[in-house]
């Protein structure tokens, strides 16, 4: 199986197991000297913590380590540069998406063994979302280490909740290796309320909250957000030359619908279409570029695509059926939720009644934007009912953050 190294010569290609995804960004490699540095690339940091422990890795196909002894841009998996310098890696644990990430949203995940190395992969996004008691036995050490886009329903937060309340259940010390957030430079969205939590949304916060995934986890610790308020015994490992307003164009594709930079600063604009009965273009070579339904009006929706079923996407909404929509690749998004895009399609849709479903609502983290929607209420009369929480949030997210705004 290809898993672990690639090269600039392969940006433009799409390997059959999906692990390397078209964006269209320039690489880490094509940056200035100043460039963030993940924290898996500095390994004198966290290696001495390691040496004579076993460790168990929560990882995926963003787990890498720049490989910088090559005149050619490569990387290699944390899980192989870990057993190539002797440290004992004994197990690890996959988020949704899998240990390749290759499997569709929601898709349920079994355990298995990876064929390359013959660990055992433990999923946690199948019959269990937490590690198991017994999936941790003999595990010393837990390493977190996956990219996230800075979106509360992109649920690899969960999932780092569900593992440091494991670890300290456990007694087991957990270390977070942070990545910078694509999405980190603005705070937006309605703050999750306590009826609506869920797998996409377990914790008080907006829906795009501006920390990287180390921060987050210092906030989860320190708000007490586990059951039973217990704490982990956690390390954050920061990023280097890095803060919240940094450029930051991802090498590798988070998951199978986030292909390129703009997917990722559309995503949670767009995300709220997944609760709605409009296409955000899974089934087509740009998911979260573009969005449409059978039934828009094709002079207000000029753009047409017909969703397929393929890698990632399954059993894409309106398969195979000629879908009116927008193109939305040469848009520059902004520092807010772009909901004119919902409200529009909310208004011209025929069944309003049915245009929002159950999981909209798991997505807002409340039911008040339908109901603003539902209401008539625009954009900006939406985005001002949000003032009040959102300063409130600043204000507990400030006592977690480590990079500057």
């Amino acid at each position: 199986m290809i898993w672990h190294v690639w090269t600039k010569n392969t940006l433009k290609i799409v390997l059959t197991l999906g692990l390397l995804m078209p964006f269209s960004c320039k690489s880490q490699g094509d940056q200035s000297p100043l460039q963030p540095i993940p924290a898996a690339q500095n390994m004198g940091r966290y290696l001495p913590l390691l040496h004579g422990k076993q460790i168990g890795l929560v990882a995926n196909q963003t787990s890498v380590v720049k490989n910088s002894t090559i005149e050619t841009e490569s990387f290699t998996h944390l899980a192989d540069t870990l057993r190539s310098l002797g440290i004992s890696l004994k197990k690890v644990f996959s988020p949704e998406h899998g240990f390749r990430g290759t499997a569709d949203a929601g898709a349920h995940i079994s355990n298995g063994v990876d064929q390359k190395t013959g660990l055992e992969v433990i999923s946690l996004y199948g019959a269990n979302k937490k590690p198991r008691v017994e999936d941790l036995a003999g595990i010393d050490l837990m390493i977190f280490d996956i990219q996230d886009v800075g979106v509360r329903f992109y649920t690899y937060i969960s999932t780092l909740h569900y593992v440091m309340e494991a670890c300290a259940e456990q007694n087991i010390p957990l270390i977070v290796l942070d990545r910078p957030n694509p999405n980190a430079h603005y705070i937006d969205g309605p703050v999750l309320k306590d009826d609506f939590k869920s797998f996409v949304g377990m914790h008080p916060v907006p829906v795009v909250y501006g920390m990287t995934i180390g921060e987050y986890a210092k906030m989860i610790n320190g708000e007490s957000w586990l059951q039973g308020q217990i704490k982990t015994d956690l390390t954050v490992i920061y990023v280097e030359n890095y803060t919240h307003d940094t450029p930051y164009a991802l090498p590798i594709a988070p998951s199978p619908n986030l292909r390129s930079t703009q997917a990722i600063a559309l995503y949670p604009s767009l995300c709220f279409f997944e609760g709605t009965p409009i296409s955000a273009g899974r089934g087509t070579d740009r998911p979260f570029e573009i969005f449409g339904a059978p039934n828009l009006n094709v002079e207000h929706y000029p753009f047409e695509f017909r969703p397929v079923a393929g890698q990632g996407a399954k059993w894409p909404k309106f398969k195979d059926e000629i879908c009116h929509g927008l193109d939305l690749g040469q848009i520059t998004p902004g520092e807010h939720l772009e909901l004119g895009w919902l409200i529009d399609t909310y208004n011209e849709a025929a069944d309003k009644e049915n245009f929002f479903n159950p999981f909209f609502d798991k997505l807002a983290g409340t039911d008040q934007l339908k109901k603003d929607i539902q209401a008539g209420l625009n954009k900006e009369e939406i985005y001002a009912r949000w003032t009040k929480e959102l300063e409130d949030f600043k204000q507990i997210r400030a006592k977690y953050l480590f990079y500057t705004d």
